[in-house]
């Protein structure tokens, strides 16, 4: 089973609260662990790989926090996984316990509903199907070698 670690659900229910909450000022991470309910020892760093990665701009100082760094639309989940799975380690993938309407709500069911559809797709996979692949690709066999011709 697919199972997202909390640091990749904490990073999307962050970017979530950005862009649900932004009226054009920047939101600042107290606010964003203060309605989600997310440990500041998450949020911060992912902010800052977010913020690296092109989908947040942080901004310092007393009226400073973050915004995202294009328009929502542009911005897609596959990008925030990619982002977040590249500065995970092992202790981070624990079980999620969304603290908010927006983890309970949105996240939480939305990760349901996608875990469902990879399963779905990886179930319609076969073996027969992967191997056939493989022999595309010119995947040497050493099944070759051992066929027997006697009748």
């Amino acid at each position: 089973m697919i199972k997202p670690s909390r640091k990749l659900l904490y990073a999307i229910e962050a970017v979530l609260d950005i862009a649900y909450h932004s009226v054009g000022i920047p939101v600042q991470s107290c606010e964003i662990t203060r309605r989600q309910g997310i440990p500041r020892r998450y949020l911060e760093q992912t902010l800052q790989s977010l913020v690296r990665a092109g989908i947040l701009t942080g901004m310092r100082g007393p009226k400073g926090g973050y915004r995202l760094a294009r328009e929502r639309r542009k911005i897609t989940l596959g990008e925030i996984v990619r982002v977040v799975r590249a500065t995970e380690t092992a202790e981070d993938i624990e079980g999620y316990a969304p603290q908010s309407d927006l983890g309970s709500y949105v996240i939480k069911p939305l990760w349901g509903e996608l875990t469902d559809e990879v399963m779905e797709r990886l179930n319609a996979i076969t073996v027969d199907e992967m191997c056939t692949r493989a022999y595309r690709h010119g995947v040497q066999s050493e099944a070759d070698h051992k066929l027997d011709f006697n009748i």
